[in-house]
């Protein structure tokens, strides 16, 4: 029997499919938040009751982006530190354990912009692709310790999120040139790091992005330009060290063909994947709340961090 879900939990969800929660971080921050407010709000009578109120809660947060990794994390972290014997000691361990995993995060993306800082120099100009929070992190903090940053940034289609990213270099007084995603390899000359984010990076170092950061990578490559992935560790994918593949999500058809189009075309078939793969080779550095690693070095932080993952999963118990 399906428990009662909270009203704050199907609304993050919703909002979390249709993109209107957007970026990995803030996904797993609305995602914990959700889960505390189901917390506080269960009226429960067993810890049996209340355990699989959660467990169902949490799943169906979990349905909603395959792809982003902070999710899952996010979920993960909370639900393994739930413990008690009765159910308000199950609530207090759920709540406190939202509340350290916001705070967290808060510090995490704090620590990446600092460390991301010391890479970009005085005068750096950076090419940046769709929106990430962790990324302009670095360049906020380049800011502060008083270096001069011009962007170069892509549109990002469909969804265009490239002019959030725009929109928020420019409230910094960031110089910016914003550019169509077709247009990138003609502006690599004039730039100096390729700064991106990621949605989740596998155990071999390869980075899954919105889609488009791949060709972006091979072209920077091509040109000698560095690629710099800013990432919280919250965006590894424990899954991969255990063979798993990451999942790309297909997004609607109407985000690139909208049914008054598709009437005049007529019948095509449309596909809209929303995120690539970039190979560890093209990558110069993945840089984390917990330093900068080579992309081939991250298998080594992750059995730090998850140990001995095993493929059962806290929401399924």
């Amino acid at each position: 029997m399906e428990r009662d879900i909270h009203p704050a939990v199907t609304d993050a969800a919703d909002d979390i499919a249709d993109m209107e929660i957007r970026g990995a971080a803030t996904i797993a921050d609305a995602a914990a938040a959700a889960l505390g407010e189901q917390a506080e709000a269960s009226e429960a009578e067993t810890p049996e009751a209340f355990r699989a109120e959660i467990r169902t809660a949490a799943r169906e947060l979990h349905e909603t982006r395959p792809t982003a990794v902070s999710l899952p994390n996010a979920l993960r972290y909370v639900l393994r530190g739930m413990r008690g014997e009765t159910v308000s000691e199950l609530r207090a361990s759920v709540i406190e354990g939202v509340v350290e995993f916001r705070r967290e995060l808060d510090h995490a993306q704090d620590n990446l912009g600092q460390i991301g800082a010391n890479r970009l120099r005085d005068g750096d100009t950076i090419m940046t692709h769709c929106h990430s929070t962790d990324a302009l992190s670095c360049v906020r903090h380049a800011l502060e310790d008083g270096k001069e940053i011009s962007a170069i940034v892509k549109e990002t289609r469909p969804r265009k999120q490239g002019h959030i990213t725009a929109g928020q270099l420019r409230e910094w007084d960031v110089p910016v040139t914003l550019i169509v995603d077709n247009a990138a390899r003609r502006y690599l000359d004039d730039t100096d790091h390729v700064l991106v984010g990621a949605d989740s990076i596998a155990a071999d170092g390869s980075v899954i992005n919105k889609v488009g950061t791949s060709g972006l990578a091979v072209n920077a490559r091509e040109r000698d330009v560095p690629i710099m992935v800013a990432a919280q560790t919250l965006k590894f994918h424990p899954g991969t060290m255990t063979g798993h593949t990451v999942e790309i999500e297909m997004r609607d058809e109407a985000e690139i063909l909208p049914d008054d189009e598709r009437e005049e075309i007529g019948d095509v078939t449309v596909e809209n994947p929303a995120f690539d793969v970039t190979p560890p080779r093209y990558v110069d550095a993945i840089v984390t709340e917990r330093g900068q690693f080579p992309p081939e070095s991250v298998v080594t932080l992750m059995r730090e961090l998850f140990g001995d993952y095993h493929a059962s999963e806290p929401w399924e118990r």
